[in-house]
């Protein structure tokens, strides 16, 4: 393949990857506000060390397996 071919590809290629990085970017903040939100958090008073606790405290949360309640 010609190189300005094989450089288009690499250019759009670059552009696929920073739409993904930018989609997953708001993703966090949305879940992140969200969390906020629904636990009436104050920003003001969330340390880094509060939100890494906060954070490990629900993805145990998520990744706990459901109960097994067959017989």
């Amino acid at each position: 393949m010609p190189q300005t071919v094989l450089e288009k590809q690499e250019g759009k290629l670059k552009q696929l990857n920073q739409k993904i990085k930018d989609g997953k970017s708001k993703i966090e903040q949305r879940l992140g506000k969200q969390i906020i939100s629904q636990a009436n958090l104050d920003y003001a008073n969330l340390s880094n060390d509060q939100i890494k606790l906060l954070a490990k405290q629900i993805a145990n949360f998520l990744n706990q397996k459901p109960a097994d309640h067959q017989s």
